[in-house]
């Protein structure tokens, strides 16, 4: 799950990739204009950012160079616009920007623009590849200090398994299958509704009503928080 910050001044392209965002599992701060922005980059610390070029007080652009200036500029910026030239595009680029949607934003877009910059975030800054344990639960090859290499430790996480009886009537075994069906996908997206409706190929609509239906857990596979 990562932090990140939504700045445009339309309250309803906002809400749109609020939304979207929360689906994926991420936390996400809004911002209305310049002057939010700076107050939720200063006390969320991001770690990406989503920003609109044409704000009524202080443009995207600006606010980019301002961050770039000041050594803040230590998370991926995305940049939006309806409106932008290809000039203005190329501009960001060279600030500091990693790229450039062009609203309307699809879905496809936006969610391959921000794990491109969560990968780019990771790479930045590694994750430490020892993880310390208790003494009780300290393997045999593990050292004497309690520091073993990360790839030692097995994956415990629990994987979805499901049987089923075919001598059941059609309806109750189709809805036993259905449920475990759904209740894979939700695993395997980690409990994004977004990804799930693509990979199901049903509107997320549907996909509420048809899950309640079947009593599908909409936690099941939920990245923690």
């Amino acid at each position: 799950m990562a932090n990140i910050l939504v700045v445009d001044d339309e309250l309803g392209i906002r809400d749109l990739l609020s939304e979207i965002l929360n689906d994926e599992g991420h936390q996400v701060e809004l911002a209305e204009n310049a002057a939010q922005a700076r107050l939720a980059r200063g006390r969320a610390r991001p770690d990406l950012v989503l920003l609109d070029i044409w704000m009524p007080d202080t443009d995207g652009v600006t606010l980019l160079k301002e961050w770039s200036s000041g050594g803040l500029l230590t998370m991926p910026v995305i940049m939006m616009s309806g409106h932008a030239t290809i000039d203005t595009a190329v501009e960001a680029t060279k600030i500091g920007a990693m790229a450039f949607l062009e609203k309307p934003i699809t879905l496809q877009k936006l969610l391959q623009a921000v794990d491109s910059g969560l990968t780019r975030l990771a790479v930045r800054k590694p994750a430490s590849p020892y993880v310390t344990l208790a003494p009780g639960d300290m393997p045999q090859h593990a050292g004497g200090n309690g520091v073993v290499h990360a790839e030692a430790v097995p994956d415990t996480s629990p994987k979805p398994t499901q049987s089923f009886l075919l001598e059941k009537p059609l309806r109750e075994a189709r809805d036993e299958f259905e449920k475990a069906y759904f209740e894979f996908h939700l695993f395997r997206e980690g409990g994004s509704m977004t990804r799930v409706a693509e990979k199901t190929g049903l509107e997320r609509t549907h996909l509420y009503r048809k899950l309640k239906q079947l009593g599908v857990d909409l936690t099941r596979g939920k990245r923690p928080t």
